[in-house]
């Protein structure tokens, strides 16, 4: 670890002798940070100064004063952060350090704040240094999976399903542009004029997107799709009421089976959720190769490699896609793979995995519906590029994928399976389809029933050991 790093780097002109030091020191970071607590209290007039002053001169109340000290002391501690140093020191420095930081800036400038202010204060600083700033709470809320960040002061969450408008907010856009920097930092990402996007996933696994001016109108932009550690089980699915019992069977059932399946549906509409769900029922036995483009399926099994995709870096370079990963994993003798999800040429290779011996592979599409993501398929496959016939990409389809698990989110944010359908071939170049169970409204709830029609894969199932019971798929359960 390096040691000529300092939590906070001295503010320019006014600590000079300080920096020198910094650059020429051999002690410890520990000693590092005790001196510039010692030289933030010898400069303490000088750098704190604006904050006394607005606080004389508009001679706010309690409240009021808490908010401007607090926003007046993260612009500070924003200003004399160091990354690096953050990176590698330990939560206690930095605890240390912000204690510090607080008792000097206060006592100096006498501002009155009460015990309880004071804790506030030294957590919304320590969400500072940790990079999340205005958004940690949130992030160790259980009950959010989605941030959604409009500018400094619009932040939404998703709670069961359903938006609401938070009262967080940022003190504007550079105070939200700075822990955009601090967060993507963490994995070797930045965004400005010349690359205003840029995806990553946080250290717990939550999935990150950042979109800036001039392409976010509004200002700076954040989506953080929550990671959730707890994984469901397919019965607490049924006692949620996202399917029926018999459906379930029917997919546990599915899996043992090593068919194909397609977990298709919206942008938050469960598909990952689902996808985990069926993963419990693979063989212990098997050797389960997972890609994904940001890590997120939460697989228990004992014979797991786990892929990630890679972008490419800020010069265009390194790219590694999907579809190289899908290739690859052909070589490493997997018994079943499994694509987070697809969404460009790697439908193509996935396909023909399925077509050449690795059976009960499973992956997700974005789609509307179960005919929706067929034509999906299709026209993932077109951008191989390969001037296939449409003919062919449907054989290809048809031939392939056996099952389509169709997930949707309802306007009241219940997500529900909506339908199970069979692929049951091609005829004509036209890919045949038919639901085994969907869900429909029953007055005023979505219920889930069988459609009376025993699949024509029943053989498969029979040879493969598995007695698939025809009751399963009665409309009066």
């Amino acid at each position: 670890m390096a040691t000529n790093h300092t939590l906070t780097e001295p503010i320019p002109n006014t600590v000079p002798n300080l920096r020198q030091s910094l650059r020429n020191s051999d002690v410890g970071q520990k000693d590092l940070l005790t001196e510039r607590v010692a030289a933030l209290h010898r400069n303490t007039q000088n750098t704190a100064s604006a904050l006394n002053e607005t606080l004389t001169n508009n001679a706010i109340n309690a409240n009021n004063s808490y908010s401007l000290v607090r926003h007046k002391m993260h612009r500070g501690l924003l200003e004399l952060l160091n990354p690096q140093a953050v990176a590698n020191a330990s939560m206690e420095q930095i605890r240390g350090a912000i204690e510090e930081y607080i008792a000097t800036t206060l006592e100096a400038e006498s501002v009155p704040l009460t015990r309880i202010e004071r804790m506030r204060l030294q957590d919304d600083l320590l969400y500072e240094v940790l990079g999340l700033g205005p958004l940690s709470p949130l992030m160790s809320d259980a009950t959010i999976s989605e941030i959604m960040v409009n500018g400094p002061h619009h932040i939404f969450v998703e709670r069961h399903g359903i938006l609401e408008l938070t009262s967080i907010k940022f003190h504007d856009s550079e105070h939200l542009m700075l822990t955009i920097e601090r967060i993507l930092s963490r994995f070797g990402r930045r965004v400005d004029e010349s690359s205003p996007m840029a995806d990553g996933r946080l250290a717990d696994g939550s999935r990150v997107n950042v979109i800036i001016p001039p392409l976010a109108m509004n200002g700076p932009t954040v989506s953080i799709r929550r990671f959730m550690k707890e994984i469901l089980r397919i019965e607490e699915l049924v006692a949620f009421g996202s399917m029926s019992q018999n459906a379930a069977e029917f997919l546990k059932l599915a899996v043992k089976a090593r068919l194909n399946i397609v977990v298709s549906g919206g942008t938050g509409s469960g598909k990952t959720t689902m996808l985990n769900c069926l993963s419990q029922y693979l063989p212990e036995d098997e050797r389960i190769i997972t890609i994904e483009d940001t890590a997120e399926l939460q697989l228990k099994h004992e014979h797991l490699v786990r892929l990630e995709a890679r972008p490419s870096n800020n010069e265009g370079k390194g790219l590694i896609s999907i579809r190289d990963l899908v290739r690859n994993t052909l070589r490493m003798r997997p018994d079943r793979i499994i694509v987070g999800e697809v969404r460009g040429a790697e439908a193509l290779d996935m396909l023909q995995a399925m077509n050449t011996g690795h059976d009960g592979s499973l992956a997700t599409v974005h789609s509307n519906s179960p005919r929706d993501t067929l034509s999906r398929l299709e026209t993932l496959m077109l951008m191989a590029e390969l001037d296939l016939p449409q003919r062919v990409l449907r054989e290809q389809i048809g031939s392939a994928l056996q099952l389509i698990v169709h997930v949707n989110r309802y306007a009241n944010g219940q997500r529900k399976i909506a339908n199970i359908t069979e692929v049951a071939g091609v005829d004509n170049g036209i890919i045949l389809m038919q639901d085994l169970f969907t869900t429909k409204r029953e007055g005023t709830e979505m219920v889930m029933r069988g459609n009376g029609v025993v699949p024509s894969l029943s053989s498969v199932f029979a040879e493969r050991g598995i007695e698939l019971d025809s009751s399963l798929f009665s409309s009066d359960s």
